[in-house]
């Protein structure tokens, strides 16, 4: 029988630490030492510990002998690894083929230096070496070096010098875009004991938002409908800025989609004096907007399920309304002139 009194600070420390401890193997000491603490048997923690009697009587003395602290030494100094010459190499090796799976970067390591090691130890390595499993980001096809000089040139030129001035309160500044929220499950990764499955609704109705975001304030401007954003869309959002802001100057940031450059617009925008500011062409990551977009799909979209077209309406028009309020704090850090401007070794090289 394992019998020693547990202060309510130990059992709290030893409950902790089972799940985040930054060893694996304290973390198991400590799982052992807290079902002790439950008042188990010594068999009864063996058998849910997965460890032997023996371990667990070790376990426990070391406990007895020197608390939590005895716990958290270990012992174990091991040997040095093989892979350790080759350290250097396989660093620069997956800088510029970065493995998709453990399995790719165990048969690469074999193949590399003739070492084969279980998939368990290559995870391990791969963190040592500074990996981390990351999820990939896309960016347009087109983007070469030329026009990666022309996002910087047009940033530093063009960009810049007019935040410097929407800062300074003149002339209003609007990063401008559209984004269509359809109707469906928005899936993310959840912390969960089993796989969650979500409901997604049937059909394919989507709510069109055509924004303007005040760079300065985080203020809001929205068009909304069912249908299209289109051209006369663009020109609704042009009047409605030209009357919240009159006799005030206005620069709008925007994309080249066909329904923003063309005649219509520009010939409203001259008339409503209102300057538009196209960026370089395949430049989303200039656009400020686009985070956004983001900010609100994980806030009210990502893992929920609306039953119906309105409620999912609802729920977008909501979390809009309070951009330049309740959410202004999350918004404001993330609407920042710290732009996402590439080069070429961050491609992916095929």
């Amino acid at each position: 029988m394992l019998s020693i009194q547990f202060t309510a600070e130990d059992k709290q420390a030893l409950d902790h630490g089972r799940f985040n401890y930054p060893d694996p193997h304290i973390q198991r000491k400590m799982e052992v030492l807290w079902l002790v603490s439950q008042g188990l048997g010594r068999s009864e923690v063996a058998c849910l510990a997965g460890v032997s009697t023996k371990t667990v009587r070790r376990y426990f003395k070391r406990y007895k002998r020197g608390g939590i602290e005895a716990l958290k030494q270990s012992l174990y100094h091991g040997r040095k690894s093989e892979l350790e010459p080759h350290i250097q190499s396989l660093k620069e090796y997956f800088e510029k083929h970065p493995p998709c799976t453990i399995k790719e970067a165990q048969a690469a390591i074999e193949k590399l230096t003739g070492i084969r090691r279980e998939e368990s130890q290559i995870g391990n390595f791969l963190k040592q070496l500074g990996l981390r499993r990351r999820k990939m980001a896309t960016v347009p096809g087109k983007v070469d070096d030329p026009k990666i000089k022309e996002q910087r040139e047009f940033v530093d030129e063009k960009l810049n010098p007019r935040l410097d001035k929407a800062e300074a309160g003149s002339p209003k500044l609007f990063f401008v875009d559209a984004s269509h929220f359809v109707h469906g499950a928005f899936l993310c990764y959840v912390w969960s004991f089993v796989r969650i499955f979500l409901r997604t609704p049937s059909g394919r109705k989507r709510l069109n938002v055509l924004g303007a975001l005040d760079y300065a304030t985080k203020q809001l401007v929205t068009i909304t409908n069912l249908t299209y954003i289109t051209s006369t869309t663009v020109c609704e959002l042009l009047t409605t800025l030209a009357t919240q802001y009159p006799g005030i100057p206005i620069t709008l940031v925007l994309d080249n989609a066909r329904y923003q450059r063309c005649r219509l617009v520009e010939d409203l925008a001259a008339s409503l004096g209102i300057e538009l500011l196209f960026l370089p062409s395949y430049s989303p990551n200039l656009n400020l907007i686009e985070r956004l977009w983001k900010f609100v799909k994980s806030e009210c979209l990502n893992g929920k399920y609306y039953e119906t077209f309105d409620a999912f309406q609802a729920g977008i028009k909501d979390c809009l309304g309070k951009i330049g309020t309740e959410h202004r704090p999350a918004v404001e850090s993330l609407i920042t002139r710290n732009f996402q401007l590439f080069d070429k070794e961050t491609f992916l090289q095929v």
